[in-house]
């Protein structure tokens, strides 16, 4: 259970970034856009889904695990799908130019798009949880 509360919390902390700005000395992690954004109303949802979890089991482990596989399926529509089946000009310079200040772990490509250390490490978050709720 410590360890489920404890990837639970490492994806909230780690995705606040998506609503605040975090950096590393001087270099951008993340660009956070507000509470007017989409990632807030993510971020909001999956806080509902950890109340749910831990406040009204055992019917809180399935609200969360929705809600993380809504999540994961998103944003396998917006990172994954283009790094595995390529983007369009246009997608591919739009989301380079979004991420073009961000920590990488893989260089930009100019025929498909490689998601970001922020984003990789979020991914790998959200997948860990949805394994901590199926366990």
């Amino acid at each position: 259970m410590a360890i489920t509360i404890l990837i639970q919390a490492a994806l909230w902390i780690w995705f606040l970034g998506c609503v605040t700005t975090y950096r590393l000395g001087k270099r951008l992690l993340v660009g956070g856009m507000g509470v007017k954004s989409a990632e807030f109303c993510m971020l909001c949802l999956y806080s509902l889904g950890l109340i749910a979890y831990h406040c009204f089991q055992p019917a809180g482990r399935w609200i969360l695990l929705g809600i993380l596989l809504l999540w994961f399926a998103v944003q396998f529509m917006c990172h994954w799908y283009f790094t595995i089946f390529g983007a369009s000009e246009r997608k591919l310079q739009g989301y380079n130019d979004c991420f073009k200040d961000t920590i990488r772990l893989f260089p930009m490509s100019e025929k498909r798009l490689v998601p970001d250390l922020y984003h990789i490490l979020l991914h790998v978050l959200i997948l860990l949880n949805i394994i901590a709720c199926l366990v």
